[in-house]
């Protein structure tokens, strides 16, 4: 590659790296809740995305927080059917940006969960977001000459950043639901005796990380935790509760 050829893409970079930087300054942030058609409840799961496919998922509550260009658009999404887009140049962002979703609560995840196997549901989460978890980027590409830079990815860097960000909630999300699996109340009640609100405050305090599930090496070793942490507990309870 010249040294004329070298300045140029050197000169683009710079450009692009420019834009980049203006783009930032038109970023704001979008916050509110999704509720279901009641608007009584918030709704867990829902994909909240932004016109270049990157996004983020609502919490336990209904909750969610953006980081969106101004110029973009807001959409959501639920058990595949997206709503309409909303430009974000008409959304207070000063103030929550709620919405109400025409789902009825009776099929709801928590509900719904009851007739759906674990493997079911973690089958139809990654069907639902498989663009997300199978996005790819290449950053360079091969030109006349030798390697050159890949001009159209250099503009998606933003691109795969967010959808790189999107990947690992989604990622949290499903390590957040095996849990969740595991450590289900049924099975605590029955390996402790505890009893609400005992075991509201156990389920909560004793909770185990993604990362602690995979260190025990069988159901026994992971048992005998919930055992041994539920007979700590409960003496510690009926001290606190006489």
């Amino acid at each position: 590659m010249s040294i004329r050829i070298l300045h140029k893409t050197f000169g683009l970079i710079i450009l692009l790296l420019a834009l980049h930087k203006l783009a930032i300054a038109q970023v704001v942030r979008v916050n509110g809740t999704v509720y279901e058609r009641t608007e009584r409840y918030g709704m867990a799961g829902v994909s909240v995305m932004n016109s270049a496919g990157g996004g983020t998922v609502t919490d336990s509550m209904g909750h969610y927080s953006i980081r969106i260009a101004t110029k973009d658009s807001l959409s959501f999404s639920y058990q595949g059917k997206a709503t309409m887009k909303f430009p974000v140049a008409e959304i207070n962002v000063n103030r929550p940006f709620d919405i109400g979703l025409h789902v009825d609560i009776k099929v709801l995840p928590t509900v719904e969960v009851q007739h759906k196997s674990y493997k079911e549901d973690s089958t139809d989460f990654r069907e639902e977001y498989k663009k997300v978890f199978n996005f790819n980027q290449d950053y360079i590409a091969t030109g006349m000459g030798g390697v050159g830079v890949n001009l159209d990815a250099l503009f998606s860097i933003r691109k795969a950043k967010r959808m790189e960000h999107f990947r690992q909630q989604l990622i949290a999300v499903e390590q957040d639901r095996y849990i969740t699996h595991r450590f289900n109340m049924p099975l605590v009640r029955e390996l402790t005796g505890l009893q609400s609100p005992a075991l509201d405050t156990f389920m909560v305090r004793y909770r185990p990380t993604y990362e602690m599930l995979l260190s025990f090496e069988n159901e026994y070793e992971f048992y005998e935790y919930i055992k041994g942490w539920g007979s700590y507990f409960s003496s510690e309870w009926k001290k606190e509760h006489p």
